[in-house]
């Protein structure tokens, strides 16, 4: 029997416990840092097939470190991650519980094939929380937590079967004017945090042509006053800026600050400007990306290739492709055309027949590609040129 062979075979054993632990997520659904159901049952089933467990991890209270140990840890360190976190007021709306589900049935599937085989070599799952809203692998990434391992490795679910899908850098950024209130009727009173917000949309709307293509911003007004019979002394800004790298993102963040900042000498108001950690763009291996549709295919699933003049989003996972060779490919748990971007339809074909065979798929086609990871020096090889090449001039 091969090693495959073997892999599937432990993942269809543990079949029951997987599509449980998927349900469970589903129907308790978490947001981040708030995951600790979650967090807890990964933890209790990787810790019931040997894994030691540490958590909290990191600095964060639903992160962890599992790790298998192996009787020949000489080898390759392979990484697999899982995602848990839900969406405020939609659920699990972009199918995380899938996700950490197959992220546990290929961390022991391979840990236990390993073993079985003697393949030297190390595994180890991440539990990075928050992908949602803060960005857990960003801390870990910047910890160098994944330095020393071979690959990273994570399926999402999605619409379509694809690999090699690129994503963009991105970046929260809120801004605050501080004025003076006082009544409209003496207006000269006052100082209007109000236009020096408005100012601030303007100055966006006349600096974005001189951005790149892909560049984007958008922005809402989360508070603006009290009563309009007041000039506000207080006024805020949130906004969400991407780009088609974190150095170009960066720079449109010193623009905002230098905007803000004329904003607020316009009307003598006070401001402030916070960004959140930068998820940075993302870099696929696509030498992964190979060997993973050939694992898939070779399960039945034929994947594809993106349309890479479509448009895309942003997660943390671009941090962790910015240190080591990763994939986040995508496997279909709903039709093509399916809303995918955190909606209520997606959300239900999240706990659908179709997501349990995902569950099942992602954890075989991911356990065997770290399989091919630990066992061909050739592909490693490979993957860590084109890293060299594709991703190390972008580092920053």
């Amino acid at each position: 029997m091969s090693i495959k062979k073997q892999i599937a075979d432990v993942v269809e054993e543990l079949k029951e416990e997987l599509l449980a632990l998927s349900r469970a997520i589903h129907g308790n659904p978490e947001t981040g840092m708030q995951e600790h159901k979650a967090a807890r049952w990964q933890k209790e089933l990787l810790e019931k097939y040997g894994f030691t467990v540490e958590i909290p991890f990191c600095g964060m209270p639903t992160a962890f470190r599992a790790a298998y140990p192996s009787k020949n840890p000489n080898g390759p360190k392979i990484a697999f991650l899982s995602e848990y976190d839900a969406l405020e007021g939609v659920g699990h709306g972009c199918g995380h519980n899938i996700i950490a589900s197959g992220a546990m049935g290929a961390s022991i599937a391979l840990a236990k094939t390993m073993e079985a085989n003697g393949v030297p070599g190390e595994v180890v799952v991440f539990g990075t929380p928050a992908e949602e809203t803060g960005g857990g692998k960003i801390p870990m990434a910047d910890a160098g937590v994944f330095d020393g391992f071979a690959c990273a490795l994570m399926v999402h679910p999605s619409d379509r079967n694809l690999i090699a899908r690129h994503g963009l850098a991105a970046q929260s950024v809120d801004v605050e004017f501080f004025g003076k209130a006082a009544h409209s009727s003496s207006p000269g009173d006052g100082v209007n945090a109000l236009a020096s917000l408005i100012a601030l949309f303007n100055g966006v709307d006349s600096l974005s042509h001189t951005w790149t293509n892909e560049s984007k911003i958008n922005g809402i007004i989360t508070h603006g006053g009290a009563a309009s019979n007041i000039v506000p002394d207080y006024a805020k800004a949130s906004f969400t800026v991407r780009a088609g790298k974190k150095k170009t993102l960066l720079g449109i963040f010193r623009d905002l600050e230098r905007v803000a900042q004329s904003a607020a000498l316009l009307t003598g108001a006070g401001y402030k400007v916070a960004g959140a950690d930068v998820y940075a763009e993302r870099y696929p291996s696509m030498t992964l990306g190979e060997a993973f549709k050939a694992n898939m295919e070779s399960l039945g699933e034929i994947m594809n290739y993106p349309d890479y003049s479509a448009q895309v989003g942003s997660s943390d996972i671009g941090n962790v492709s910015l240190v080591v060779p990763a994939i986040h490919e995508y496997l279909a748990i709903a039709e093509p055309g399916t809303v995918i971007a955190h909606h209520e339809s997606f959300r239900n074909a999240a706990s659908g027949p179709r997501a349990d065979d995902v569950v099942l798929l992602a954890a075989k086609g991911l356990a065997m590609t770290g399989l091919d990871v630990l066992t061909d020096d050739d592909l490693r090889a490979r993957m860590w040129k084109e890293f060299d090449e594709k991703v190390r001039p972008n580092q920053c």
